[in-house]
Parts: structure tokens; C-alpha cells; sequence
């Protein structure tokens, strides 16, 4: 006789909603019109242009602020008042005085890359080995020349001398570059890049991290119930991890390097005017968006036919799905360009006196969770936000996770940036004795006589990080 039990459990799952507001969040402006593009072409029931009401004239937009406090609903397929949208704090304004900015113009893929190398590497020696790693990286963006040819090329061909461990330095800040994972040396390592990335606190992420760095040739020969007795977790943590680790990009390169790369453009504009800061969202070459008043016309019309009929049926369940799905994009573009001003102006207000100077000095120790925190929503959407999107700024264009670094605390009780701190280091190795380069912990002291006290493991990584090589290997350097 068989036993029958009941069990009960919970699941999250992610609504198609929620799923494509998760992937428009990840889009940068340069890429939002051609999705737009996409889902005018695949729906029928979405159309371009202002909504416009029974006498033909355009429907009044909504505010941003109108949006947060009224969500759009359908309730009714019949009713007249679709909205549709235009992008939250358009910057395009014919009959504005706009003064001018520096505007970055990348014509390739590799361009766009050492574009990003000027925000991270300082000198010219750090400068010239990106250049080379960089354009040593094949068409999937992965590099798969050794390290020791990348050195003896620069010996033999400039007579540029350097050594492996500093080559491997300047690597790890090309893989801090976007697209994630790029400069990956293999599959693995290109994963692994991806995943630290993202700051997730979930046991799904760190799973599939384990997995990744520690259990990759398990999870590669598919031995998922060699990792579960190792690991102690169950099926259904280990398929959230499997799920996560499939999603992600396995060449991060996309389109090869050297070939004409879009016209790269900022999604956010912060500008000084009088000592106050103005942020917009650039909207510039999205369209307005409306669901179709014809589509509404059709479905009244199948609704007063015979609805028992199979043909007729069909077409109203074909009809509402498509009034479902536009209805539903415009509002996660709504939701998207509300997220989006909400997390910069967080950024903005905890770097105020940046935007204003555009000095280095003047950024503090921010963290991903803090903005979050600000304006109430997960750290992974805020990842998710800052992933490849860029603002310009009266003394340029910087990538958002620029605004982001670790923090120490100065004698003087003030917050430093680890980024300030690194400049420091930078300035004191590249004034020391070519022939009595300083330790780590002659490092350790200096920085302690200007105020900074920190641990000379520390003071080591930082080093690291910045891709300088030991005081044994600088000598004569």
C-alpha cells in the first residue's frame, strides 16, 4: 500500500515583468533604441509616437514622480488612457543653451577599452603595457599568449624592459574593464571574472562562485552529485547556482577588436550651474512609445461577436497577449528610466563635491550597498545599474563603478577613498631611489607619517592592484 504524503514549499520566481525590467536595467542608452526596435518589430500592438486622445491630440506625459506614486494597471482591455512615455529627463532641447563638454567619441572595441584604461592607470610606463595586453586580446576578447611573450615582445621590438609579475598586475586591472571577463586566459577564469563582479549577497551567487573557482572540473564533466556530497546542498540551491553560471557570457569580447564599435554614448548628464548640480537621463535617441489604438478598435470588435466560436476566441486571446506585452514594456521602461535617475542622483549626492571640481581627491569611500541603502531597493539592482552605463561630467565622461572604492579612516578621523590612498602609494614608489626602491614596510611608514595608517599586507595588495612589482624587482626598473 503506498504512503501519500503532502508538501508544502516556497519558491520565488520572477514574473516575465520583473525579468524584462531586470534586462532593460542592464541595457546601456547606447543599445536601449535598437531593443526598442526589436520590440516595435515583434509587436504589432506597440506603436512609436506620442498617445493621442479621441480629438487627436497628444495625451499630457507623466512625470517620474507621477509614476512612483501611481503604478500603470490594465483593468479594463477596452479603456482609452494607455499611456505612453517619453525618456525621464530628456536631455534634448533645441531651444536650450547647453555649454560644451567633453565628449568621448571610441570608434572601436579597442579604443573603448583603453578609453576605460585612462581612468584606472595614471602613468605613461602602466599606460603602454595595457596597450600591449590589449592588443595582444583575440576576437572572443579572451588573452591566450602567455605573459613571457607579452614580456619579451616589449624587450625585443622597443627594448622596454619588465617582468612578469608587473605584465600580471596590468592584466588584473584590464579584466576590471567592461565588458565583464575580458582578458580572461581561459573559460574559468572568465566566469570567475563575471561573477565577483556582481556584489550579490545570495547563496545561489556564492554557490555558483564555488563551483566556478574551486569545483570547475567537476562542474564542467557535469559530476553535479560529486559537488552536492562535498558540499552539503541540495538540488534545488545547486540548480539556482547551474542557472546563474549558465546565463553568463562566455565571450565577453562580442564583436572583434579593431572593427567600427557604436559611437559611445553617456546615459546620464551631470552638469554644474551656479554651484548646484543638474542630472538627466539621457533620453536622446529613444522614441515615444504608445500601445496601439487600433489594436484596442480590433479587440471591441471581436468582443461583440460570437465568443464560443474557436477563430474568434483565438484572435481575442492573440489580441489581449499583445496589449499585455506593450502595456507591460512601456512600463518597464517607466520603471527602468525611475531606477536609473534614483541611483544617480544617490551616487551624485555622496559625490557632490566631485561633479563640482572633478578632482580625485575629493571622492569618498562609497560601496554599491550604501546606494541601495539611500534608495531603498536590492544591491543587485544597483549592480545591475551601474554595470556599463557612464556619466558625463563637466570634465568628462567616467563609467559609473568609478565612483565606487573601499574606504580607510585618516588620523585626522577623515574617510579616504582607497582610491586617494593608491594615488598616494603611487606618487611616494614613483619618487623613491632608482637604485633603493622602498619595502612594504618602508611603504607602510611613509604612508603612516602622512597620516595613513595600514597594515603592510595591505599596503602589499594595494601595490598589486596597481600592478607594481616588489622593491627586489624595481630596482633599476
Amino acid at each position: 500500500m503506498s504512503n501519500l504524503s503532502l508538501k508544502l514549499s516556497q519558491q520565488q520566481r520572477l514574473s516575465p515583468q520583473q525579468i524584462q525590467l531586470i534586462k532593460l536595467l542592464q541595457i546601456p542608452t547606447a543599445e536601449l533604441a535598437a531593443r526598442i526596435e526589436d520590440e516595435l518589430e515583434e509587436n504589432p500592438a506597440l506603436e512609436e509616437g506620442p498617445e493621442m486622445n479621441d480629438l487627436d491630440e497628444p495625451v499630457e506625459r507623466e512625470t517620474v514622480d507621477d509614476l512612483e506614486r501611481e503604478e500603470l494597471e490594465i483593468e479594463d482591455y477596452l479603456q482609452d488612457d494607455y499611456s505612453g512615455y517619453k525618456m525621464a529627463g530628456d536631455s534634448y532641447d533645441p531651444n536650450e543653451e547647453t555649454k560644451e563638454r567633453p565628449m568621448a567619441t571610441v570608434s572601436s572595441a579597442e579604443e573603448y577599452l583603453l578609453m576605460q584604461i585612462g581612468f584606472i592607470l595614471k602613468t605613461e610606463r602602466e599606460q603602454l603595457l595595457a596597450q600591449q595586453i590589449i592588443g595582444s586580446l583575440e576576437v572572443d576578447g579572451y588573452l591566450r599568449r602567455n605573459i613571457e611573450s607579452i614580456v619579451n615582445d616589449l624587450e625585443f621590438t622597443i627594448g622596454f624592459m619588465t617582468t612578469y609579475a608587473e605584465v600580471e598586475g596590468i592584466l588584473k586591472k584590464v579584466q576590471e574593464l567592461d565588458p565583464a571577463g575580458i582578458g580572461a586566459r581561459d573559460l574559468q577564469e572568465c566566469l570567475s571574472l563575471q561573477l565577483h563582479r556582481r556584489e550579490v549577497d545570495e547563496p545561489a551567487y556564492g554557490l555558483a562562485i564555488q563551483l566556478i573557482d574551486h569545483y570547475f572540473d567537476e562542474f564542467s564533466k557535469k559530476h553535479f552529485s560529486q559537488i552536492q556530497q562535498k558540499l552539503g546542498v541540495d538540488d534545488a540551491l545547486l540548480k539556482q547556482a547551474i542557472k546563474i553560471i549558465t546565463r553568463l557570457n562566455p565571450k565577453p569580447g562580442g564583436t572583434e577588436v579593431g572593427e567600427v564599435a557604436p559611437y559611445l554614448q553617456p546615459d546620464f548628464i551631470v552638469t554644474a550651474l551656479d554651484g548646484k548640480l543638474e542630472i538627466k537621463l539621457n533620453g536622446k535617441n529613444a522614441p515615444e512609445l504608445r500601445v496601439s489604438r487600433a489594436f484596442q478598435d480590433m479587440l471591441q470588435t471581436y468582443a461583440k461577436g460570437d465568443k464560443q466560436q474557436k477563430d474568434i476566441k483565438e484572435a481575442v486571446t492573440f489580441i489581449k497577449h499583445k496589449l499585455d506585452s506593450a502595456s507591460w514594456f512601456i512600463q518597464a521602461i517607466q520603471q527602468r528610466q525611475g531606477t536609473l535617475m534614483k541611483t544617480m542622483e544617490g551616487i551624485v549626492g555622496k559625490q557632490y563635491a566631485f561633479f563640482l571640481t572633478g578632482d580625485d581627491a575629493q571622492l569618498r569611500p562609497l560601496k554599491m550597498k550604501e546606494i541601495a541603502a539611500m534608495i531603498g531597493m536590492d544591491i543587485s539592482t544597483v549592480s545591475r545599474v551601474v554595470s556599463a552605463k557612464s556619466v558625463q561630467t563637466d570634465f568628462g565622461m567616467f563609467p559609473l563603478k568609478y565612483f565606487f572604492s573601499e574606504g580607510i579612516m585618516h588620523d585626522s578621523g577623515e574617510d579616504i577613498s582607497t582610491r586617494e590612498l593608491k594615488n598616494i602609494l603611487r606618487e611616494i614608489i614613483e619618487q623613491e631611489p632608482v637604485g633603493s626602491p622602498h619595502t612594504d614596510e618602508a611603504l607602510e611608514k611613509l604612508l603612516a607619517e602622512k597620516g595613513y595608517v595600514v597594515k603592510r599586507r595591505t599596503v602589499a595588495k594595494y601595490r598589486e592592484a596597481l600592478g607594481i612589482p616588489v622593491a627586489r624587482l624595481r630596482k633599476g626598473v
